[in-house]
């Protein structure tokens, strides 16, 4: 059985670490490594995507990075409750045309007992903006943790 505290239920402290646990394996953006964190019959709804399994999150996964270029994410937690966690995010990444964009979003987190995710529903807007616009530069810096998220 594979663990991954922190375990349900969660408090303030373990619902934040979690959420940063999961900002710092996306920015990875190793597809392999970002699936060990769910179920292996999690169930995901993406925009208006629906899939499931590890095997399709990788290959989701992997499309998105290759069209996302110098993809970097931050993510905040909203709330949490035995379970369940809520977080609102933001990432920037270019396409191959050279256009960058940053996306907007909120997901919905439910955990099994072991700490792996069961269920992932995410809704996400997109904005195109400048290169001069960003504000996501790669990997959160540790004195940058646990700061809000702006808006706009």
């Amino acid at each position: 059985m594979t663990l991954r505290p922190p375990f349900p239920p969660f408090d303030e402290l373990s619902a934040s670490e979690k959420v940063q646990a999961a900002e710092d394996a996306w920015n990875t953006r190793d597809p392999e490594r970002v699936a060990l964190a769910y179920t292996e019959d999690t169930v995901w709804r993406n925009r208006a995507r629906l899939f499931s399994g590890r095997n399709e999150i990788v290959a989701f996964l992997r499309a998105k990075w290759a069209q996302e270029l110098d993809y970097a994410l931050r993510k905040e937690l909203w709330t949490f409750t035995g379970d369940r966690i809520a977080v609102r995010f933001q990432y920037e990444c270019h396409d191959g045309d050279g256009r960058w964009w940053r996306s907007y979003g909120n997901e919905m987190w439910e955990f099994t007992a072991d700490g792996l995710m069961s269920r992932r529903e995410a809704s996400i807007n997109d904005r195109r903006i400048t290169e001069s616009d960003r504000r996501i530069f790669g990997p959160r810096p540790v004195s940058e943790r646990g700061l809000p998220l702006p808006i706009w």
